[in-house]
């Protein structure tokens, strides 16, 4: 590549500037995050919902003062809807308007980038500014979809039919995240660097909370981060996510509770359990009081 390189310097450098902007990196984070800079290879997040895996791609963004092209990934998702389509109503639009020429000069007209809708695969390997391509939720596509990112991540380049080859002038920085809900073919894996991300310790979730809520009283802050503690520890349809923690951190702080005792828990539990299920369970087997 003739560019110099826009993402980090250093494992060091890659922790220090995350951080600065609000996502605490462990050394094993930060290495794989340099890394995937360097080699200009896919980094492969796994681990649970709500630890920071999408986050982390948004802020390296944030840090780089990249674009990010996000594909969010679901059942069903298509090579249209990932990759390119033609605007079809546009086409036959100008079909209508042509008249009399031939199929031919129909073609070559219709087939050109004015009637071509690029979706965020062709987005971010067209883009000659520095760019993050988040693959969100890799393991809720078809295994379909997941050759075609083959395709695309092996070469950085991508053939339409009727324009020809397009081919990354500068490759993004492509980050993949999976809840791991299915396992992820070994080919896609070995294209990637892989990194497991859990819920962080006691320590670094009170880090990460009290960095992004400073009024937030020491004491209560670590009372907060115990509660989720206990309640990741159940078997819940949805533990507490990290970016649910500082929600909660921001409700106690605007409550003005200067105290996290069993009832001020049972009062806020809404902020960080979005299920009836979990809630009845949470009250139940930590027996809070409302």
């Amino acid at each position: 590549m003739s560019h110099p390189s826009p993402w980090f310097e250093s494992p060091d450098d890659a922790a220090r500037r995350l951080a600065e902007h609000g996502y605490l990196a462990d050394p094993a984070t930060a290495t794989t995050a340099y890394l995937a800079g360097a080699l200009e290879k896919p980094l492969l997040v796994e681990g649970p919902a709500g630890v920071g895996k999408t986050e982390l791609a948004k802020a390296v963004a944030r840090v780089t003062g990249a674009e990010l092209v996000r594909l969010q990934c679901y059942e069903g998702l298509d090579e249209a809807r990932a990759l390119y389509e033609w605007n079809y109503k546009k086409q036959l639009l100008r079909i209508q308007a042509t008249g009399e020429q031939s199929w031919e000069q129909t073609h070559d007209d219709i087939f050109t980038e004015e009637f071509l809708l690029t979706r965020p695969l062709l987005t971010a390997i067209r883009r000659e500014q520095p760019t993050v391509l988040l693959v969100d939720e890799v393991d809720k596509t078809d295994v379909e979809v997941e050759g075609l990112l083959l395709e695309v991540l092996s070469d950085f380049q991508v053939t339409i039919p009727e324009l020809g080859t397009v081919e990354a002038v500068r490759r993004p920085y492509v980050v993949l995240t999976s809840n791991a809900t299915r396992e992820l073919s070994e080919a896609v894996k070995r294209r990637c660097l892989y990194l497991h991300l859990e819920y962080p310790d006691a320590e670094r979730e009170r880090e990460i909370v009290t960095g992004q809520v400073p009024d937030l009283d020491t004491r209560v802050a670590e009372q907060l981060v115990a509660a989720v503690g206990r309640l990741r520890d159940l078997d819940l349809k949805k533990s507490p996510s990290i970016a649910e923690s500082v929600d909660w951190a921001r409700t106690l702080v605007a409550l003005e509770i200067g105290e996290l005792d069993e009832k001020a828990i049972a009062d806020t539990l809404g902020v960080v359990l979005k299920h009836a299920s979990d809630q009845d369970k949470a009250v139940r087997e930590l027996k809070l009081r409302s």
